[in-house]
């Protein structure tokens, strides 16, 4: 890629890294639910008073990094380089793609309650009698979040393949696995709250799984604003 295009996609995928975080924000305001209990989601429900901010720092996190991957794309598409031009490059760039596109949806697909923290709102939910959005939000969450793990792994292998980007190629694998574990984590909770047997820290392992996939953005944002640097 030109230097030009790679420091274009590092400042948007920084700062979708940072929007990224905006959940962060309730260690510093109430917003009336756990951290450790309750999903991210759950802070952009429609009937949280703090809703709004969420959904919409949300929306600006997916299109930047949608922005971001978009422009990383086209620059591996054009460019001459065979390093560049490998496989798992192209296939991480359009991962990432789907992980900003699908989170802009998330921001658009706002649960109508809060679940975790409302026995009503959980039980309308078990008996179908939620807006439709609470299963769209589900949809959209779970295709964020294959974007992302395909993507934190495609660059990475790229990354060390090629031996460009030297802090993603270094600190990537072990970003994915944390990732990984983070997700099962996660994964696991989700289905013991829905089997009713609590929510086994549902919060907490999701704003881990969050939070590295931050980490691991912003880490590739530095990589690219270094590499025309580190290659000379």
């Amino acid at each position: 890629m030109s230097r030009s295009v790679t420091r274009t996609a590092a400042v948007l995928l920084a700062l979708g890294a940072l929007a990224y975080t905006a959940w962060v924000l309730e260690v510093l305001v109430r917003t009336g639910l756990d951290p450790v209990r309750t999903y991210v989601s759950e802070l952009a429900a429609a009937d949280q008073p703090l809703g709004g901010l969420f959904r919409a720092t949300d929306l600006a996190a997916g299109a930047l990094v949608l922005a971001g991957a978009v422009v990383g794309a086209w620059g591996t598409l054009t460019s001459t380089s065979r390093p560049t031009r490998d496989p798992w490059e192209a296939v991480g760039w359009v991962a990432l793609a789907v992980f900003g596109a699908a989170t802009v949806a998330d921001s658009r697909l706002p649960l109508s309650c809060a679940p975790t923290v409302d026995p009503e709102c959980a039980a309308r939910e078990t008996a179908g009698l939620v807006p439709a959005t609470h299963t769209a939000h589900a949809v959209s969450s779970s295709f964020a979040m294959t974007g992302a793990l395909v993507a934190l792994v495609a660059l990475t292998v790229a990354a060390r393949r090629h031996g460009r980007r030297p802090a993603l190629a270094r600190t990537g694998p072990a970003l994915v696995v944390l990732e990984f574990a983070a997700t099962a984590w996660t994964l696991t909770a989700v289905a013991a709250f829905e089997a009713g047997k609590g929510t086994w820290s549902l919060g907490a392992g999701q704003r881990l799984q969050v939070l590295l996939v931050a980490v691991w953005l912003a880490v590739l944002a530095y990589s690219l604003a270094r590499e025309k640097e580190e290659e000379r």
